[in-house]
């Protein structure tokens, strides 16, 4: 029996075609060959179908060549089982992985790009800020008032220490309430400036990887990313927006959408691709947005009417192509769908929510409601997308006749960079997108800068004029320049396309080479759409000392009037309130309330027994006269002038003259 067995051996093993299994019974092994072998060596992947040996068959191997029989008996029965990696291999495995991991690199790349193309903002973070001192300072204040109250009594977050007696008056602009947490770390004037200085790098960060990750969910390699998202994050025309941290703080938009587009496995250049849906990146999308509105309506309510008509326009494609198209109908899952259901509704909810206040200032101060005039003073013409702010360094001085010319240069100014500009072009001949996305995109960049036009194109009657008349929210924005956000993002998107061509006809040239490598010219090809564009975006942007605040705010509880007051002054105050957060009655915002407005055209006599008779009815007890600022005013013949037989009390303290009423 035993030679029966090994004539058969003998003859199988000298068989020229190898014994071929059932294919039934090998579907499974096939399978995993084909998913776990791919890309490894050939010598890997050969499998052996010969039986073993018998220990009864002579050899011809030398003896030198033969096996040394091992010391330990049991290695008959199988191999040594290999030894698994303790805890701390395995742990510094993982580590590295998610070092050397591409949304890594990213992020770390985002975050040391914005430290040098935003500098020297974080030089001297404690004392300078961006731009100038009004806006900024204002800004700073709203994170430190939305941290102070959430913690202490959140029912009254809507009712801040600033414009007294005024009710609503958070709501008097945008509130960067979804800055909130960070607001809760640290308190005065110092730590809110150095808070606003850390937001205002992140944010540019922020704006670069959101972009980056689109740009690459939509179908990109790396470095076309790269370029689309510089020029998304350091176009020229947000340099003039430095000082309005509401408009800066926009990477939320670009980085919701490349969420939402990989929760639902679509992408601009592969279509849909149900296997890659994730309920969780989804999720994220939604909870990104609702992030993003609730930072501002400035460009929060754009993004809200976008995303809808996004979200409309999906739909509606994925039921025509499943229906008439598809000749296998894709599945999109009821998981999914009750995910899009939730974060939907969460997002809408948070809208409404955060919109209700306003729609109750809308009610208290009609003065605050815009009107077509006032959309005509800041609608830029046509020179406008050619035009670079002041704070360009390259294009700064070079155009500053153009900005002569324009009535109101600080919204006016849009030029997205001409390297976008001619990446764009070049995207709509050569590109990774196809014909009709290509046009699509166009058709984009065309209606979006139509928007941005405001009443200049025609008047506005067909395009943003219809929005200001007859879309809920849309009379709010008066400056219809920053529609310029959605121009330049489109405009990433078709010069990623181009700079994607660029970079795989690089890779068709290497493959042409002996060693199929791209040399160090044809790499360096490859980066220099991106540091164009770096470089088109670098700044010259002032970096002002904070005034310092005023000895009586941090002692006083209130309520103060500080005077002279005025749209910019007074946002100086709301700073300075961060330490108690006593009622002021100063206040700026994008408009005046007319109490405000009273209040400092009477006080223009101050002190005198009306003004005083006034501000006591008011509920004011103490007014603050600062001398830096006298020059100029009517008190500056009275601040020295004794108060005797008025019934109030009066102090110098340091630079400051205070008043007790």
């Amino acid at each position: 029996m035993t030679g029966k067995r090994a004539a058969a051996d003998g003859d199988r093993a000298g068989t020229a075609d190898p014994v071929r299994p059932d294919p039934a019974s090998t579907n499974g092994t096939e399978q995993q060959l084909d998913e776990t072998t791919v890309g490894r060596p050939e010598a890997e992947l050969v499998t052996t179908d010969d039986p073993p040996q018998s220990k009864a068959e002579p050899t011809d191997d030398p003896p030198e060549t033969r096996a040394e029989p091992t010391d330990d008996p049991f290695t008959a029965f199988g191999p040594a089982p290999e030894r698994r990696p303790g805890r701390l291999v395995r742990a510094r495995r993982a580590v590295v992985r998610v070092l050397i991991h591409e949304w890594s690199l990213a992020t770390v790349a985002a975050l040391v790009v914005a430290v040098a193309m935003t500098w020297p903002t974080l030089r001297y973070p404690l004392y300078t800020i961006p731009q100038d001192t009004w806006d900024p300072t204002l800004q700073a204040w709203q994170m430190a008032w939305s941290g102070h109250i959430l913690l202490t009594d959140p029912t009254q977050l809507w009712q801040s220490n600033t414009f007294y007696p005024q009710s609503w008056s958070f709501a008097f602009s945008d509130t960067l309430l979804g800055y909130a947490p960070a607001g809760m770390i640290g308190d005065g004037p110092v730590a809110a400036v150095l808070r606003y200085n850390i937001i205002f790098v992140l944010a540019h960060a922020l704006a670069a990887l959101g972009a980056y990750a689109l740009i690459r969910q939509l179908g990109t390699g790396r470095t076309a990313a790269a370029v689309g998202a510089a020029g998304y994050a350091y176009a020229p025309w947000l340099l003039s927006q430095a000082g309005h941290l509401h408009i800066v703080s926009n990477g939320g938009i670009p980085l919701a959408l490349a969420m939402l587009a990989r929760g639902h496995g679509w992408s601009l250049r592969y279509g849909y691709r149900p296997q890659r849906r994730s309920v969780s990146w989804a999720l994220a999308g939604w909870l990104t947005a609702a992030w993003q509105i609730s930072l501002g309506f400035g460009i929060g309510l754009p993004f809200i009417y976008i995303l809808a008509v996004i979200c409309l326009v999906s739909l509606a494609m994925y039921l025509v192509r499943r229906t008439w198209f598809w000749p296998q109908r894709k599945p999109f899952g009821a998981v999914l769908l009750l995910t899009d259901l939730a974060g939907g509704a969460l997002f809408t909810a948070v809208g409404v929510l955060l919109a209700i206040p306003y729609f109750r200032v809308a009610e208290l101060h009609p003065n605050a409601a815009r009107t077509m005039a006032d959309l005509a003073a800041y609608s830029p013409p046509v020179s406008g997308f050619f035009t670079a702010p002041a704070e360009s360094l390259i294009w700064g001085d070079r155009h500053a006749d153009a900005r002569a010319a324009l009535p109101w240069h600080p919204e006016m100014t849009l030029l997205p960079g001409f390297v976008l500009y001619a990446l764009a072009l070049a995207g709509l001949v050569l590109s990774i997108w196809t014909w009709r996305q290509r046009l699509l995109l166009l058709a984009g960049v065309l209606l979006t800068g139509i928007l941005a036009m405001g009443s200049s194109f025609f008047g506005g009657t067909y395009s943003y004029g219809l929005l200001f008349e007859y879309v809920p929210g849309w009379d709010g924005i008066r400056t219809p320049g920053r529609m310029m956000l959605w121009t330049t993002l489109l405009l990433a998107i078709l010069a990623a396309g181009a700079v994607a061509a660029f970079v795989g006809r690089v890779d068709d040239i290497a493959r042409q080479r002996v060693t199929e490598r791209p040399g160090a010219l044809l790499r360096l090809a490859t980066l220099l759409p991106l540091l164009l564009v770096l470089v088109e975006g670098l700044n010259v942007t002032p970096h002002p000392e904070v005034p310092e605040q005023p000895q009586i705010m941090r002692v006083d509880d209130g309520p103060i009037l500080v005077l002279p007051s005025s749209q910019n002054l007074d946002q100086h105050v709301m700073l300075w309130s961060t330490t108690r957060f006593q009622p002021v009655v100063n206040g700026g915002s994008g408009f005046t309330p007319d109490q405000l407005a009273e209040v400092r055209e009477i006080t223009r006599t101050f002190p005198d027994q009306s003004s005083i008779g006034y501000l006591r009815e008011l509920g004011v007890r103490t007014v603050v006269l600062r001398r830096d600022e006298v020059p100029g005013t009517p008190w500056q013949t009275t601040i020295d002038l004794p108060v005797d037989g008025l019934g109030i009390d009066r102090v110098d303290i340091g630079d400051t003259v205070v008043y007790r009423l």
